[in-house]
């Protein structure tokens, strides 16, 4: 019997003409966690794709226990007892929760009708063994993104796999929801499984993984034991250069700009003042169901507060109008950029320029030349990597599109910018540029503030910093001080 559950050498696919992965290689062993690591556009998704039977290879091998394999479909892969959860979740929002772990293997009567108190029951164990507080009678599009997640993870686990693949799994999810599921992927490598684990939380990578590949502009470049390597070395390998370490420092906080006072929102959050400075980035961290995004996005007006007000530069915000929050200076970067950030169908033109299009035209006319200019100055502030503007953002990296969400935000000249997860599912070296675009911003006068899932990114970019617990704000300390321990500490 081989030592490796899955071997691939030599993987090779071009789209159109263009190369996507030139040599993929990786070797998994039984009982490990191999972590898949690369920047945006390394072929890491490609490759997995390939090893799922969702895109078929041009060249190349893959063992499956030292046989050679080829799987034409996802249902082969998984006949194969390999299993994916996938970065680009895919729920269908009318089913329940049940529905959607056991869809097409829904117990039945007699094999016809399907027994929904069996299908209940067998999702209701499922989501108790991995500790998922998810109810599953509930209809998918009453959940939120990071319980979409779970329920994306929890599916994969109901397979009986030896091999599983994951792809960005806790993109979406709390540090302790995080550690619930390495509880379950240990489960799972103890019982001889092999886990393919891609993950831009670098932290992650050296908590949960024994293995690593990198692969680099499509090509293989390095791997080896966790153990026997550092952070810098890491990123330095997926990146193809050393990245400087800039020490964080004190900004010069101005007067106040934002404010909330005692808001309120039944269910979501109660009782929440505070108060965020020009040239100040205030965080907010708390768990899961914490309240963060829904504090957001009423501020910003997607929803209406039952209590309290928000003020801007002393003058009251408008209630539940986004539209007149854009005007007033505000602007969003939402938790999905897919879902809520972009059009995917849509150019980099139209995506940047879609919010700023009354103020670029005259008598309803577009004025080109001033898109032409919006476009260029955004293009080179948020060092969007394109050839052209027409490009579509569907075929652009995770971190190209989230700086065009970005740039999409900061053509309307704001003053104060709300920034839902604004690194989820980005690379380490198109963070820093984000930390980087976010600095300058309030360095010159402007305001932000940052919800992350990420203990390490929320002290890494927050002068100040909020916990909320419970919809409520527990906590306001120092962002320079303040250690990765005390944040979970007090936000559990």
């Amino acid at each position: 019997m081989s030592e490796f559950l899955l071997e691939a050498s030599a993987v090779r696919k071009s789209f159109d003409g263009v190369r996507a992965l030139e040599d993929g290689r990786l070797k998994l062993r039984r009982g490990t966690v191999h972590a898949l690591c690369g920047g945006n556009g390394a072929g890491k998704s490609t490759f997995l794709n390939i090893l799922m039977g969702i895109t078929q290879r041009d060249g190349g091998e893959i063992l499956l226990k030292g046989e050679s394999v080829a799987f034409s479909s996802p249902a082969s892969a998984l006949e194969n007892r390999i299993a994916i959860i996938t970065q680009e979740l895919s729920p269908i929002p009318g089913m329940t929760v049940a529905e959607n772990l056991y869809l097409g293997r829904e117990p039945r009567r007699a094999g016809i009708c399907v027994d929904f108190k069996a299908l209940i029951r067998r999702a209701a164990e499922l989501l108790e063994r991995l500790q998922f507080p998810i109810n599953p009678r509930a209809v998918m599009s009453s959940l939120s993104l990071a319980q979409i997640q779970l329920v994306e993870i929890a599916k994969a686990f109901s397979h009986d796999c030896d091999v599983m693949i994951m792809d960005e799994p806790t993109s979406a999810i709390g540090e302790r929801e995080t550690e619930v599921l390495f509880q379950a992927i240990r489960s799972l490598t103890e019982q001889g499984a092999g886990i393919i684990y891609v993950s831009h939380r670098l932290s992650e990578i050296f908590q949960i993984a024994d293995e690593y590949t990198v692969f680099r502009d499509g090509r293989f470049v390095d791997s080896g034991y966790i153990a026997d390597i550092e952070r810098g070395y890491l990123v330095s390998t997926i990146v193809g250069r050393q990245l400087s370490s800039s020490e964080k420092v004190r900004r010069t906080i101005g007067p106040p700009l934002l404010q909330t006072s005692k808001l309120s929102r039944h269910g979501e959050f109660n009782d929440i003042s505070l108060t965020v400075h020009q040239g100040e980035i205030l965080g907010i961290y708390g768990l899961m169901g914490a309240g963060r995004s829904e504090f957001l996005n009423c501020i910003y007006g997607l929803t209406r507060p039952d209590a309290g007000e928000v003020s801007l530069a002393q003058k009251k915000m408008p209630v539940a109008d986004p539209a007149a929050s854009i005007r007033a200076g505000v602007s969003l970067v939402t938790e999905d950029r897919k879902e809520t950030g972009l059009v995917l169908s849509g150019s980099v033109r139209d995506n940047v320029a879609m919010a700023a299009y009354k103020r670029l035209s005259w008598l309803s006319l577009i004025d080109k030349s001033k898109v032409q200019a919006l476009l260029a100055a955004m293009v080179e502030r948020m060092r969007i990597k394109i050839s052209s503007v027409a490009l579509p953002v569907s075929s652009m990296s995770g971190g190209n599109q989230q700086k065009v969400v970005l740039a999409r935000c900061f053509s309307t000249n704001p003053v104060c910018l709300l920034c839902d997860e604004p690194t989820r599912g980005i690379d380490e070296g198109s963070k820093r540029e984000i930390y980087k675009i976010l600095d300058e911003f309030v360095q010159q006068g402007g305001a932000a503030l940052v919800v992350s899932s990420e203990a390490q990114e929320i002290l890494d970019v927050s002068d100040r910093i909020a916990i909320f617990k419970s919809g409520r704000l527990f906590a306001l300390i120092d962002g320079h001080t303040s250690t990765q321990e005390e944040l979970l500490h007090l936000a559990s």
